[in-house]
């Protein structure tokens, strides 16, 4: 990365850096797939080549879908389902209580409707039971009268439960996407495209994901048994948008067959022809065309609220459902949990971020605990922490002197490996994650050595990481070229995400021309350069931060800002709106 400015520190505290583009391959990409360039500066960046570059800004299922028998034992889960249905065995479906899990299950519990076949549903609840499925569990189920149990973004760890449902006769059949260890738990098929050996290729897809590829592959097995002669075949491209909703949430990366999930799925949710989509999307405002913003930041919170606060199953009972009484009682009720969630959450950021300015947030990681505090919340604030520190944070809640904690990390620092190796050492009940997150369980009295131990984990990974940590900017701008031509240009490559992120922009050399504090912590502004030309903008959660207060502070500085461009509509009217991620003194 070229350096942008010398700007080594931000009022954040990261460093920023041009992305180094081969003008070469912009032109290349630019002539292949007939865009601008600065969309095909944008996609050089990310490392899009120019063959590739049309079918990515124009992605199809037909193009990318992954052949479902490349997945280990899929057609063994395909062949005993099919084997079920036949037979009018009782089939249930075990969900996790995020967004991927109820949408997931809704996909399989409108499959099977289509069918004639009704599925129990079952999802475990946050604090009561935990994650994934437990013998206390599968035992509820049998005595329902479950025959075969399909989980979902859940079971592929799960030894003990799995075993338990084999000895009292359960079968189940495991669709998953978690990492995995080459030791399996007993079932009749275990589809993980993250499971040693898989060779499909498709491990960064969400469980939404591979669950829509098993139902394409139930399809291909009903045509070979003759199974829609009366019924018609289901039609899958209808529950793309539960797919898309899933896969966005779940923050895989935006790329191959998850990128035609999203963008297909986003053009199917646009018809709002699912009564429960329908009705999450009028209780939070949103009208018109649905984007990734929309899934990840209006619908995707009130479904999770039911898993974090209320009752677990809410939101794939919302998703399955045709009755729009019925989901519209549920989404109001989901949007009531998720008014709560927000003020428990505040609470307990609060009180979080006190601790840990009053402690040296100059460590690599940042631990934070407190009584009562709410395990359906611990995750969020932990990211919202990360964010206000710029460093790996861990939030735990203690009750009766067991904590139960929740990490978010920063690129280049993995949190997954340090809590295990913490678990390794005996501090921990229970522990794990990934590079970017990680759970765990810890008594009250072993916190202060747990965080000296994460703290030497850390250490050398945190040093490191200096250049990974940094602000990724694509290109300068003026006041003057931030137009809502460009960001409808930019549009032309969405949808953003996890893998893909949204091209940030410098604009250098300007000053704060107007400035006010607006919510309760959000800050609108407008941007001047020398040439005196002018561009608004906002920035979020910031207003009693180090760049809030810049902005707020009313000096003549100069300043470089860093951040994204918005279409924002209004009664009719379209303009530009910056959206402010950084500023760095221009000197």
């Amino acid at each position: 990365m070229a350096e942008a400015f010398k700007v080594e520190k931000s009022l954040s505290g990261r460093a920023w850096r041009l992305r180094d583009i081969d003008s070469g391959l912009v032109a290349d990409i630019s002539r292949k797939a007939g865009t601008s360039e600065i969309v095909a500066r944008m996609l050089a960046a990310r490392g899009v080549l120019a063959d590739e570059a049309e079918a990515f800004l124009n992605p199809t299922l037909r193009h990318y879908f992954p052949d479902p028998s490349a997945f280990m034992d899929m057609d063994i889960a395909v062949a005993a389902i099919w084997d079920a249905l036949e037979a009018g065995r009782n089939i249930a479906v075990f969900a996790d209580y995020d967004v991927d899990g109820a949408t997931s299950a809704s996909q399989l519990i409108r499959y099977f409707r289509h069918l004639g076949q009704s599925v129990l549903l079952y999802v475990p609840d946050r604090i009561e039971e935990g994650y994934g499925p437990s013998a206390e569990a599968f035992e509820k189920l049998k005595e329902m009268g479950a025959e075969l149990v399909i989980t979902v973004d859940c079971g592929a760890a799960a030894h003990e439960p799995l075993e338990a449902a084999k000895t009292m006769g359960l079968d189940v059949v495991v669709i998953d996407h978690h990492l995995m260890s080459s030791d399996l738990p007993p079932a009749l098929a275990i589809v993980n495209p993250n499971r040693p050996g898989d060779t499909s290729g498709c491990g960064h897809m969400a469980a939404a994901g591979v669950t829509f590829v098993l139902l394409a592959a139930l399809n291909r097995e009903g045509r070979r048994r003759n199974k829609f002669d009366k019924v018609g075949e289901p039609d899958l491209i209808g529950l793309a948008d539960l797919s898309a909703l899933g896969t966005l949430c779940d923050v895989v990366a935006l790329r191959d067959i998850n990128r035609a999930i999203v963008s297909q799925g986003l053009k199917v949710m646009g018809r709002w022809s699912h009564a429960g989509m329908k009705a999450l999307a009028e209780v939070g405002g949103l009208t018109g065309e649905p984007s990734a913003y929309h899934l990840g930041f209006v619908l995707g919170p009130r479904i999770n609220a039911g898993g974090r606060v209320g009752k677990a199953d809410l939101g794939a009972r919302l998703l399955s459902s045709d009755d729009p009484g019925e989901c519209a009682e549920i989404a109001a009720e989901l949007d009531r949990l998720n008014a709560e969630r927000k003020q428990i959450e505040m609470d307990v950021l609060e009180e979080a971020q006190a601790q840990l300015e009053a402690a040296d947030t100059d460590s690599p990681v940042l631990v934070a605990h407190g009584e009562g505090w709410h395990p359906g919340v611990i995750g969020i604030v932990a990211g919202r922490l990360k964010e206000r520190f710029g460093r790996p944070c861990i939030v735990i809640g203690t009750d009766n002197g067991i904590g139960k904690g929740s990490g978010r990390s920063v690129s280049g620092v993995d949190l997954g490996s340090a809590v295990a190796a913490a678990r390794t050492a005996g501090l921990l009940q229970a522990g794990g994650g990934h590079p970017m997150a990680a759970g765990l369980t810890v008594s009250e009295d072993r916190i202060a050595e747990l965080t000296d131990c994460l703290r030497d984990q850390l250490q050398s990974q945190w040093a490191a990481s200096h250049e990974d940590r940094a602000l990724k900017l694509d290109a300068v701008l003026t006041p003057a070229g931030a137009s809502v031509e460009l960001a409808d240009s930019l549009m032309a490559a969405a949808p953003y995400g996890q893998g893909f992120s949204e091209p940030r922009f410098v604009l250098r050399n300007v000053r704060v021309a107007y400035a006010e504090r607006v919510g309760a912590d959000h800050v609108r502004f407008s941007l001047t350069d020398e040439s005196g030309q002018r561009v608004n903008g906002i920035i979020f959660r910031q207003a009693d931060q180090p760049i809030g207060a810049a902005l707020l502070g009313g000096s003549e500085s100069l300043w470089h800002a860093a951040g994204r461009l918005k279409v924002d509509e209004w009664r009719g009217n379209r303009r530009v709106q910056f959206h402010l991620e950084d500023l760095a003194a221009a000197t």
